[in-house]
């Protein structure tokens, strides 16, 4: 008995050795995009925006198979878990931007997935195919104006997009309080819209997905190789043109 246990645990350790961690990690994957595509959002007001370019559009900065999992398995779950939260509550009749303003009363399901399901969507639009460089007119201006130089801009916001402990977002902003731009983070899916204790609210200019699930695929543990190549892939007129319609009013 002794002896068979051993050569089977002699086994084990020799498949383990032929097997790659990046294989098990690979079959994990699949089966995980495999079961959210053949599992159907739940009945609810929410539904699952396509994404606005094809899975390997960002490549090589950000790869399809990262894009493919995010959007059809992560943000896709969001979805569904938001319309169980609500259907049958008073927060079944209440807009995205309702739910949003009014988080402290709702309850951890909805906040939480009522976050994942916006956070996602402002994310995809945040991001472009041949993105990057720097933005222009009125955006340009107020960055020069509220940070110093675009430059100081982008060493705050890889600052507090590469400290933010555990799950979270980053986000450029337009202030609430002050009308100026600003740099914050939060954790988990909350985001700037949220009428939270402690949150600095305002209106979301860029954002930045932190989740692990964001990035591990091609970069494992290394977020701050994330948040270089997420530069080269920011869309820039989208965030001027936020810009612009929150300074209208």
């Amino acid at each position: 008995m002794i002896k068979r246990d051993f050569l089977k645990t002699g086994l084990l350790t020799a498949l383990g050795a032929i097997v790659s961690p990046a294989l098990l990690a690979a079959a994990h994957d699949d089966k995980l995009l495999r079961e959210a595509r053949a599992t159907p959002i739940a009945d609810g007001p929410f539904t699952l925006p396509a994404l606005p370019y094809a899975f390997n559009a960002l490549e090589p900065h950000i790869d399809a198979r990262t894009m493919e999992i995010h959007h059809d398995a992560h943000h896709k779950g969001y979805v569904s878990k938001l319309n169980a939260a609500v259907m049958g509550t008073p927060a079944e009749k209440l807009s995205m931007a309702d739910l949003l303003a009014s988080m402290s009363k709702q309850s951890e399901a909805v906040r939480n997935n009522a976050g994942g399901h916006w956070n996602h969507s402002f994310f995809w639009l945040t991001m472009t195919p041949k993105g990057g460089g720097q933005p222009t007119g009125p955006l340009k201006a107020a960055i020069d104006k509220d940070f110093g130089s675009f430059d100081k801009f982008s060493e705050e916001f890889t600052k507090v997009a590469s400290s933010r402990f555990g799950s979270g977002w980053a986000w450029l902003i337009v202030d609430s309080k002050t009308g100026k731009l600003a740099v914050t983070s939060t954790p988990n899916q909350d985001n700037p819209l949220m009428d939270l204790p402690g949150n600095q609210r305002g209106l979301p200019i860029v954002a930045l997905d932190v989740w692990e699930h964001a990035y591990y695929l091609k970069h494992q543990n290394k977020r701050p190789d994330y948040i270089k190549n997420f530069w080269s892939v920011i869309n820039w007129p989208e965030a001027g043109r936020l810009y612009d319609a929150a300074k209208k009013g």
